[in-house]
């Protein structure tokens, strides 16, 4: 069966496939990456996303006609990452950078100054980023950092903010309240968002191997469209609290055929995972060849 993914859900999920937990040898995340392009729902999938440091490694894996597009996850100084960049395989298109700019319990401005700096510089020209973003950590600093960004993105550069929602601490997963008051102050500042970690299912549950409670990633999306359209940060984290996808499947089929308001998406190291629940639950309208 074949069908198209609603407008709501493009580009939802990014290719993390070498990262963990699923930790995919890079030939084997690329030979997936390719199929994932090439199907029917090719249209929920973003970039693969590689560290800067493995660039070289993906294009010996690359045809000699072949074009990738990718996402760069910093793994090098922030100053090393403008050069990591430039010199690329000319088959391999960065569409966006990501790096953390801190620490929990570090001041994040003087790094995320460095890497909207990085930004200005590859918003431009004709292998212009889409965007860079700069991972916060959920602590310190935190709403100064977003102004910053707010102001630098409404200034021009390509920039928007990311978070982390899970890891191998319990520290590493934001309560639900912690998670909305960080959306409606994306929201307050027109500053768009994307997440990693953790979202491994469409509904919020307790992972019984790690004892962690997990975000849901169709929590979060009914989170994001509750904020865009004026909620307030409880109303947020009630969508985000919810166990129950009756609540949070509605406001998602309500806005199916419209763009995802502020929230970009998120990396899974699977991809038929997360595209699995969406058939689950109704919201995309496809199935597997056989």
């Amino acid at each position: 069966m074949s069908t198209q993914v609603p407008a709501l859900l493009d580009g939802l999920v990014d290719d993390a496939a070498v990262f963990p937990p699923g930790s995919a040898p890079l030939p084997d995340a690329v030979a997936a990456h390719r199929r994932h392009r090439t199907a029917w729902y090719a249209d929920l999938v973003g970039p693969l996303l590689v560290p800067a440091t493995r660039l070289p490694e993906l294009a010996g894996l690359l045809g000699a006609d072949e074009r990738i597009a990718v996402g760069v996850i910093g793994d090098v100084p922030l100053d090393r990452l403008d050069e990591t960049r430039a010199t690329v395989d000319p088959r391999i298109q960065v569409r966006q950078v990501e790096a953390a700019v801190a620490r929990r319990g570090e001041d994040p401005l003087p790094g995320l100054t460095e890497l909207v700096t990085l930004a200005r510089r590859a918003g431009a020209g004709p292998a212009a980023l889409d965007a860079v973003y700069a991972e916060l950590p959920l602590t310190f600093g935190l709403m100064g950092a977003l102004d910053a960004l707010a102001a630098a993105r409404a200034d021009g550069a390509p920039v928007a903010a990311k978070f982390r929602t899970g890891g191998l601490a319990a520290e590493l997963f934001p309560t639900p309240a912690e998670l909305a008051a960080v959306i409606c102050a994306c929201r307050d500042r027109g500053l768009p968002f994307k997440l990693t970690a953790g979202l491994h299912q469409a509904v919020r549950h307790l992972d019984p191997e790690t004892g962690f409670t997990h975000h849901g990633f169709v929590n979060v999306l009914a989170a994001a469209l509750a904020a865009a359209g004026g909620a307030p940060v409880a109303q947020v984290a009630e969508l985000l609290t919810a166990t129950d996808p009756r609540p949070l499947v509605r406001p998602a089929e309500a806005g199916l055929d419209g763009p995802r308001p502020l929230w970009i998406g998120f990396g899974s190291c699977s991809i038929l995972e997360p595209l699995t629940d969406l058939i689950r639950l109704g919201l995309v309208n496809g199935g597997f060849d056989a």
